[in-house]
C-alpha cells in the first residue's frame, strides 16, 4: 500500500526539508555556492519543503506548482516566511506569458526535484528554462530513471501487491492497465500511473536533451540507493557503482535516483 508519507503531507514535507538540507544543497554547492540574496525558483514545489533550506540560507525564493491543495498547504505552513517576503508560492504554469515576462533572466538557481519525470514534452520544456536564468545561473535536476524498479511511481498504489511489485510499469500500457485493474487500483489511480508512464525519462534521453540545447553538465551523481530512502525506509544513501554508471541504458534499471547540475 502507499507509504505513510504519501498520505501525510506534514511528514512528506519534513522529509523534503531534511533531504534537501543534507543532500541537495551540498550537491549544488560543489559548483555553486548558496548565498543570501540568491534568487531561487522551484518548479513543482508541492508543499514547499525543498525550498525551506534555501529560505533559511537567506535566498529569495519562488515556488510554483499546478496542484491547488499543495500550494495552499505551502502558504499555510510557511506563512511567516511568505509574510516577510522570503518566499512566494504560486499556482502557476511556467509557460504563462506573464510569468515568463516577470521572471526573464531572474533566477540564479532553478530546482526540479522529482519533477521532470512528470513533465510532458521534456524536449521543449528543458530549453524553455534557459530564459529564466540569470548570468551564470544553474538548474538542478533530481529524478528517478524510468526503468528503475519503481520508476513508474507504483509505490503510490493503494493496494499492497501493486505498490510493492517492481518493474511491471515497463510492460506495454494495455497490459499494465489490465494488471493494475486486476490488483484493485481505482480508475483515477490507473490514470495517474499511465500519465507517468507517458512522461518517464531515462538518463540517456535527459543527457541528449541537455547536450542538444547547449547546456553544460557541471555536476552529476547517480545513486544506487536514493538519498530520500533514508527518511522513507531508514536505508543509507549509496552512490552507484562506477562500472554500472558507465554502462548506458543498463544503468537505468539499477539506479534509483540521479542528481544533475546544468547551466
Amino acid at each position: 500500500m502507499a507509504l505513510k508519507h504519501h498520505m501525510d503531507a506534514s511528514l512528506r514535507m519534513q522529509q523534503q526539508i531534511d533531504n534537501c538540507a543534507q543532500f541537495v544543497l551540498p550537491f549544488i554547492e560543489q559548483s555553486k555556492s548558496i548565498r543570501a540574496g540568491m534568487k531561487v525558483l522551484e518548479i513543482g514545489c508541492g508543499e514547499g519543503g525543498v525550498l525551506k533550506p534555501f529560505i533559511d540560507r537567506g535566498c529569495e525564493c519562488v515556488g510554483v506548482d499546478l496542484d491547488p491543495p499543495r500550494i495552499d498547504i505551502a502558504n499555510q505552513t510557511f506563512f511567516s516566511d511568505v509574510q516577510s517576503g522570503k518566499v512566494i508560492f504560486l499556482l502557476k504554469n511556467v509557460y504563462d506569458l506573464d510569468f515568463v515576462e516577470k521572471y526573464k533572466h531572474y533566477f540564479d538557481l532553478i530546482v526540479l526535484k522529482d519533477t521532470i519525470e512528470h513533465v510532458p514534452n521534456q524536449e521543449g520544456f528543458i530549453p524553455h528554462l534557459r530564459q529564466f536564468l540569470a548570468q551564470d545561473g544553474k538548474i538542478f535536476f533530481g529524478f528517478p530513471p524510468w526503468q528503475m524498479p519503481f520508476g513508474g511511481h507504483q509505490q503510490v498504489c493503494l493496494q499492497k501487491l501493486s505498490s510493492k511489485l517492481p518493474y511491471y510499469h515497463l510492460l506495454p500500457a494495455g497490459i499494465y492497465k489490465v494488471l493494475l485493474k486486476w490488483m484493485g487500483e481505482t480508475p483515477d489511480k490507473i490514470r495517474e500511473l499511465i500519465e507517468i508512464k507517458d512522461t518517464g525519462i531515462s538518463i540517456e534521453r535527459f543527457e541528449r536533451i541537455v547536450r542538444k540545447n547547449g547546456f553544460n553538465v557541471f555536476e552529476k551523481t547517480h545513486f544506487l540507493i536514493n538519498p530520500i530512502y533514508r527518511y522513507k525506509f531508514g536505508w543509507e544513501p549509496k552512490k552507484q557503482f562506477a562500472f554500472i554508471t558507465a554502462i548506458p541504458y543498463f544503468r537505468n534499471f539499477l539506479t534509483t535516483c540521479v542528481y544533475y547540475l546544468i547551466g
